[in-house]
């Protein structure tokens, strides 16, 4: 029997932003800037987990 649920690969652009903590729009914008890393599965625009790991490993830039 299983126990563990399996490791999630990809999220939705909304769970994504979730989970950079940031909103919802901010993170469609970087989709289309090319920011945020986006590929298409079952017609719909996903981020690859590896994408949201990469991003919140990197040191954060101060914005002035």
């Amino acid at each position: 029997m299983r126990t563990s649920m399996p490791k999630q690969t990809y999220y939705s652009v909304r769970q994504a932003a979730w989970l950079l903590g940031i909103d919802p729009s901010t993170a469609s914008r970087a989709v289309r800037l090319g920011s945020l890393r986006t590929v298409r599965r079952r017609g719909r625009l996903v981020v690859p987990a590896t994408a949201v790991a990469r991003l919140l490993s990197e040191p954060s830039g101060g914005v002035s």
